[in-house]
């Protein structure tokens, strides 16, 4: 995540193009919403427990179980003004449409959902979620970023996720598992992550109508990066407090 807010700053600053960042978790991780109240969504002490981290990000949105090796997460950070209009759910439509056509070269048909009031657009196969985005923006900068999922264990996730209405983990996975599904439920096969990625890659260069080019971060996003992991994302004060200030 303080990667994630290195890129977006340098990107405000002009240091750095448009970027499109792939990543995973270790160990797996709950990231909350920025307004969300820990305590209402997160079963902490079995994050404490088996190892899992917790993490407040800067984006909204609501809170999601990052699998170690379930998933794949992408982050998108460019100026808003390349839209060429500041509606929230066009940006998240044209940048999900890499998500689309990265599941299309794998063989999935996905389709965007622009979500609700209690909902941010997502990526859905028949009805049920492939993909969950949450945004940011600044000074005239958006950052996106969000899962794809190549693999889901239910049981797993709702360890760690807590849902107010439901009393025990298997009363919840009875729901979700007509609302959740993954490359490997839909396929029917295992994706690597290194064929995941380069369909990513794919995806967002014919969506966006952009070529991509491969580059380390730089020194001074490493040095912001580091700073806003020591100072702001492992500490309790951000991440444990609903609506936490930067």
């Amino acid at each position: 995540m303080a990667i994630d807010e290195a890129i977006t700053t340098a990107r405000i600053d002009d240091i750095v193009p448009n970027t499109l960042r792939l990543y995973r978790w270790k160990p797996s991780a709950v990231s909350v919403g920025r307004f969300q109240d820990i305590s209402d969504v997160v079963h902490v002490e079995n994050c404490r427990k088996n190892g899992v981290d917790i993490v407040r990000r800067i984006s909204g949105g609501g809170t999601v179980y990052h699998d170690a090796t379930d998933e794949i997460t992408y982050s998108v950070v460019m100026k808003e003004k390349e839209f060429g209009t500041t509606d929230l759910v066009y940006a998240y439509d044209k940048i999900c449409h890499g998500l689309i056509e990265a599941a299309r070269n794998l063989g999935v048909t996905a389709d965007f959902s622009p979500g609700d009031s209690r909902n941010c657009p997502n990526l859905a196969v028949a009805g049920r979620k492939i993909s969950g985005s949450a945004q940011y923006h600044k000074v005239g900068v958006l950052l996106q970023h969000g899962t794809f999922l190549l693999d889901v264990d239910l049981n797993r996730m709702f360890t760690y996720l807590r849902v107010p209405w439901a009393k025990t983990v298997n009363s919840i996975v009875c729901v979700a598992k007509d609302r959740i599904t993954s490359l490997r439920k839909e396929l029917g096969r295992t994706v690597s992550v290194q064929e995941a990625s380069q369909a990513l890659v794919g995806g967002f260069q014919r969506a966006l109508k952009i070529e991509l080019v491969e580059r380390s971060l730089t020194e001074q996003e490493k040095r912001l990066a580091l700073r806003l992991r020591n100072e702001k994302y492992s500490q309790d004060r951000w991440n444990l407090k609903r609506g936490a200030h930067n």
